[in-house]
């Protein structure tokens, strides 16, 4: 196959017509990138694809697209698809629609030139005992460190950054799953910039939404983790989140995230903000994919000790089907009743079965949050530039990041650098900081066990990412899945929380919820 060039387009009519929109946050100012060429990445797409057709394309796409990962497995153990043409099906796709000006959603960053390669030798090795994830590609947001290509975090300083695994990748490919390639972010994981797009990168450009491109925001900051999810890019995507980053992108593009309890997946090699709050999670199109993934990516990492003690090969799908929505008692937050789709979300549940709790929440004083988050990345930041950066990266701290980008603040920093001026000034005392942590730890986790053991309650409900910030305190593990499309086409997830490692229950609750529902809808230009 031989790919057109992409040639970049004037995109003046697009940004004026954005100026216009409701929200400041989608106000573009660009929205293809300064510095990523896109036939450099096209390259290691045309390499593994020379005889690829769309003939095959869309003979395979029934097999391949929207399927989940136990359907697509049980088409390699009939003979009707092997692991390389999947990979190559996913790479004809990504060029198909990225490769279109008016279907871009700029959300690939980069392509790893062996996944063809690496597909065939799982064909040839495969066997009864493979993990669910064996063979299947998977997309990484680009702050996770991903030997073969470079780790970004979206930012300009850190475009020559060429490092090894993170734990998670050594997971995921001990497993046999297959880094398909990098996907674009929120730069920095949005904690770089004041009131900026969600999904913009100087790397990267501006990620767009599939659902309504320059419509609808991204969610962020795994924008593209989301975006690639919602189009069929790959069969799963890693993102990351501090407070909001998978639950936001997740429900923005009306797809199954889960943000794990802190310490159930490692951090290492991850671009960091937080290490109190950080982590990364499974984004996919279903629960089931969500639960097998997650099983591929957890183990105890030595040198993130969060992880110590947490649990160890749990086959989180195996008993998706045990819970009947009869069996549950589930919290109402009164303060979303008044969200027509949540409303009628839990009047759905109750005729299903499920005995739903109205509470009224406590109020939850954030003040000091972004101290947390300031004074950590002051510290993480330099700790993994240190530990984990590429020979060619120049930059150690905050400081060096914020002024490298002035040297060129149209390209590098168009938005502003307003939230690194804020770390760099962030002076907190070591003690202070650590009782800071523990109130909003201790406050976060009142939040949702009043109610819950008040109520005897199995998960509270929430809308999107609105209680991101409070379990992000109380280090509590959310799931959210498509409930429902405001009258704009706009998609609205459901968010179950519970307490410390009950992913398990999340995912069974969250199983019952989709295979009773079953509202997620493709978007329509992406069919």
């Amino acid at each position: 196959m031989t790919i057109p060039k992409w040639v970049p387009f004037d995109e003046s009519a697009e940004l004026a017509k954005n100026a216009k929109h409701e929200s400041p946050r989608m106000q573009y100012k660009l929205i293809q990138s300064k510095f990523l060429d896109k036939n450099e990445i096209w390259k290691n797409v045309e390499n593994q694809i020379p005889y690829f057709t769309e003939e095959d394309y869309q003979n395979l796409k029934p097999l391949i697209f929207e399927q989940d990962i136990p359907t697509i497995q049980s088409h390699i153990q009939s003979g009707q698809l092997t692991y390389e043409k999947i990979t190559q099906w996913y790479l004809y796709r990504i060029v198909k629609f990225e490769n279109d000006k008016d279907k871009s959603l700029h959300s690939i960053i980069a392509i790893n030139p062996n996944a063809v390669a690496e597909a065939k030798e799982k064909d040839k090795n495969k066997s009864e005992g493979d993990h669910p994830i064996f063979g299947l590609p998977v997309l990484l947001k680009d702050n996770i460190n991903t030997a073969g290509m470079k780790t970004t975090a979206g930012a300009h300083a850190l475009m020559d950054n060429q490092v090894e695994d993170a734990f998670i990748v050594q997971q995921i490919k001990s497993k046999g799953g297959i880094i398909l390639g990098k996907v674009n972010l929120s730069e920095w994981a949005y904690y770089f910039c004041n009131g900026c797009p969600l999904g913009y990168s100087a790397v990267g450009g501006q990620t767009l939404n599939p659902y309504g491109r320059g419509v609808f925001e991204t969610g962020g900051s795994s924008a593209g983790s989301g975006t690639t999810m919602a189009a069929n890019y790959a069969v799963v995507a890693v993102g990351t989140e501090t407070s909001g980053s998978i639950l936001s992108p997740s429900s923005q593009n009306s797809i199954v995230g889960l943000k794990p309890t802190i310490g159930l997946l490692s951090r290492s090699g991850i671009v960091p903000i937080s290490s109190t709050l950080d982590t990364p999670g499974p984004m996919t199109r279903s629960v089931i994919d969500n639960a097998i993934f997650l099983s591929a990516m957890t183990g105890e990492d030595a040198s993130d000790t969060s992880t110590k003690d947490n649990p160890k090969k749990v086959k989180y799908w195996e008993d998706l089907k045990t819970v009947s929505l009869k069996d549950l008692r589930l919290g109402a937050n009164k303060n979303f009743l008044e969200d027509s789709i949540y409303n009628l979300t839990i009047e759905k549940l109750k005729s299903l079965g499920a005995t739903i709790v109205e509470f009224e929440p406590e109020e939850m004083n954030f003040e000091g949050f972004r101290t947390v988050l300031n004074a950590d990345m002051k510290i993480d930041l330099p700790h993994y530039l240190k530990n984990y950066d590429g020979a060619n990266v120049e930059v150690k701290s905050v400081k060096d990041i914020f002024e490298h980008n002035l040297k060129d603040t149209l390209q590098r920093a168009p938005y502003g650098q307003g939230i690194f001026e804020g770390i760099i000034e962030e002076d907190i005392s070591s003690e202070d900081f650590e009782k800071l942590k523990m109130r909003f730890e201790k406050d976060g986790r009142n939040y949702f066990d009043k109610p819950m053991d008040d109520n005897n309650l199995d998960a509270v409900l929430s809308i999107n990412n609105y209680n991101a910030g409070h379990a992000a305190m109380a280090k509590y593990p959310c799931l959210t899945v498509p409930m429902g499309y405001k009258a704009s086409g706009e998609p609205i997830s459901l968010t179950f929380t519970a307490k410390t490692f009950q992913e398990d229950k999340l995912l069974k609750i969250g199983y019952a919820f989709e295979q009773a529902t079953k509202v997620r809808k493709v978007p329509s230009s992406f069919e």
